[in-house]
């Protein structure tokens, strides 16, 4: 019973989603409150509608409802029930539904929170949300539906791929959601703005706490997502430029871009059509990293389904907002004049400068992602394209913008002297330089990127501490230090926020130049060197977990004859669902991981291991933990509640 209300649930949020979509955007035509009132109320009933048939879904896989059809492909009476919860959304029908649920949640968040907005911009942004509802809401029901039943239902189900059963898994999907769906928000706002032919300071200041929201959401999904495959893949590594993982990627950095240009458009009335314009292609991404996961169109763990059908659903829906997005900006390019002027050496230019390397970069990441299978679509060719292109063809990018964003923040508005912010950012030259040799005279491995990421990261992280500083006058030092705390957290949040992209660069370049990498095969009671630690396979022994069976490898990690830690990775497998798994062990440390992996037995009775010291990795998720704080603080700030308001009211005096 609680499975058919779940259904008749979403059939009704439909409905309600086609009335969100089409009323309030002719009341906003014909300036009718009435009808542009209907907007509020049908967002917060289509959540609730959505939310009730999320919930009806979750109690079907939390008591093993066999009789519905996607519990028994994704669900085993002996899961954890951790893992029976992540099993809603680890699997195509769930995760869409899931997708619905957010994007519910942000056009009845619109509703709640969007009080300071004009009653038409209100409305129409509302409405778009609404229509973007019904396109996944069809696509959901007449493609994916999670409801349906089986006529004969079997005692137990096929389980859920053993993967995706593990805590990182579990609470990946959701943040990386949150973000791919938060963007919708700035479309709607792009949308809403390009009808009603009005892109102003005001819209900038509205759009952009939305998009900030987005973006630390996505920051926060992409790092667990890479911090999973980090330590559940067994290959040592936290990056494979999969092209999932570009999916995720690529729209962050059109968020980024869209942040940084949303600033110019709130300060100078200037970049209005490239901001649309990035709002516009930032959701687009989202769409497409959508379509590559759902489409068939590559083999992953990522991804959720192979029905070609499914991908041509995505695709007409993405050609179909996108497309019509694109043909209204186009209509609309000529109302979006430029007022600011400002000079070639200004923040506005930096700005300018940071949003093309962002952009560039992230088509970059496009091309090569989607070029294998241009290749194969047109040319019968296959190709593959990996690590060493992307790690050439970004990194360039990379490292402009890590020299341009201290010397870029701290430029005046409209004019500024470049001279003269330099010499402001000497001390943060000095640091870096004098530290980025120091690591090059002491390094073990001879390389030319761990010390240029030292140098670039520092360059960045003091850069940012230097440009919070400044903000605190000229007085002694003792109320320079008092008045940090009375700094808007909007400047706290943008310093923490690039500290921690100085962080991670840095991190990044570490473990790409001083990794330590051993294969062999071990006997138990043998000892091997790894760098300069010692290991022995102390004992292999046969466990049992509660749905898998384990082969767990007892190996001891010793320094100078002393132990340093006794771990024991495993390789799992899981008679269900027929497939093994690889579970890393890791000793955490601040400035190495020590990470092993047991593998087959061999002939020789010994056993397949491989070993890794993984330098500065804590600092990795620090860096990545930095920023999305970072944008947090900045979200806490006070002006993005208040501001948008006294727009609005300052609009109304001078109109009367």
């Amino acid at each position: 019973m609680i499975v058919e209300l779940g259904h008749f649930a979403l059939i009704l949020a439909l409905a309600v989603a086609l009335v969100q979509s089409t009323i309030p955007l002719v009341g906003a035509q014909q300036r009718n409150a009435a009808l542009m009132s209907v907007a509020g109320p049908a967002a917060i009933i289509q959540f609730v509608l959505v939310l009730a048939s999320f919930a009806a879904l979750t109690y079907a896989f939390v008591t093993s409802d066999f009789s519905l059809r996607l519990v028994v492909l994704n669900s085993h009476t002996l899961k954890p029930m951790l893992y029976k919860v992540s099993g809603v959304w680890g699997n195509h029908e769930g995760s869409l539904l899931l997708w619905a649920l957010i994007l519910a949640l942000f056009g009845a968040c619109a509703a709640w929170f969007g009080g300071n907005l004009p009653p038409s911009l209100r409305a129409r942004v509302i409405a778009i949300q609404g229509l973007i509802g019904v396109a996944f809401l069809s696509f959901m029901l007449f493609t994916s539906n999670p409801f349906l039943r089986l006529e004969t239902p079997p005692m137990n189900g096929q389980d859920l791929n053993p993967l995706l059963q593990d805590p990182g898994l579990a609470f990946h999907p959701p943040f990386l959601y949150l973000g791919y769906v938060g963007l919708s928000m700035a479309f709607s706002f792009a949308v809403a703005a390009l009808i009603e032919g009005r892109v102003d300071a005001a819209w900038a200041r509205w759009v952009r706490p939305w998009t900030l929201a987005a973006w630390i959401f996505l920051t926060i999904g992409i790092g667990l997502g890479s911090w999973w495959a980090y330590y559940e893949l067994g290959w040592g590594g936290f990056w494979f430029w999969d092209p999932v993982e570009n999916a995720s990627f690529m729209p962050w950095l059109l968020a980024a871009a869209l942040l940084h240009s949303a600033i110019v458009v709130e300060k100078r009335e200037s970049l209005k059509a490239w901001t649309i314009l990035l709002a516009i292609m930032a959701f687009g991404f989202s769409l497409m990293g959508t379509f590559i996961v759902r489409s068939g169109v590559i083999t992953s763990v990522h991804s959720f389904a192979n029905d070609p059908e499914r991908g041509v659903f995505i695709l007409l829906i993405l050609a179909f907002f996108v497309g019509g997005a694109l043909t209204l900006f186009a209509a609309r390019a000529g109302a979006l004049e430029a007022k600011g002027v400002f000079a070639m050496i200004s923040r506005e230019s930096a700005l300018v400068a940071n949003n093309l390397l962002l952009s560039v970069s992230a088509f970059v990441v496009f091309i090569g992602t989607i070029w294998p299978l241009v290749a194969e679509l047109f040319f019968d060719r296959k190709l593959s394209v990996g690590e060493p292109f992307f790690n050439a063809a970004f990194s360039p990018f990379v490292v402009a913008l890590a020299i341009l964003l201290p010397i870029g923040s701290m430029l005046p508005w409209k004019r500024g002297d470049l001279g003269r912010t330099i010499r402001s950012a000497i001390p943060a030259l000095v640091l870096a330089v004098s530290v980025g040799l120091l690591v090059w005279a002491m390094q073990e491995k001879a390389s030319t990127l761990g010390p240029i990421g030292v140098m670039l990261g520092l360059w960045v992280a003091a850069g940012a501490a230097i440009d919070l500083w400044s903000r605190t006058g000229r007085e002694g030092f003792a109320n320079r230090f008092a008045r940090l705390s009375r700094v808007p957290r909007a400047d706290w949040g943008k310093a923490v926020a690039h500290i921690g992209l100085g962080v991670t660069i840095f991190a990044v370049s570490a473990m790409l130049s001083w990794k330590t990498e051993d294969i062999r095969v071990v006997a138990i009671g043998e000892s091997f060197a790894l760098g300069k630690y010692e290991v022995k396979l102390a004992n292999v022994e046969e466990v049992q977990g509660p749905n898998y069976f384990s082969t767990m490898a007892t190996m001891e990690v010793s320094k100078g004859g002393v132990l340093v830690a006794v771990l024991t990775p495993e390789k799992r497998s899981y008679p269900v669902a027929a497939m093994p798994t690889t579970e890393a062990a890791i000793d955490s440390g601040i400035w190495r991981d020590i990470y092993l992996v047991i593998g087959d037995q061999q002939e020789n009775g010994g056993w397949a291991v491989r070993s890794y010291i993984e330098p500065f990795t804590m600092w990795l998720w620090s860096g990545v933990l930095l920023m999305a704080f970072g944008g947090s603080l900045s979200l806490s700030d006070r002006r993005y509640r208040v501001a948008a308001g006294a727009s609005r009211r300052v609009a109304a005096v001078a109109a009367e």
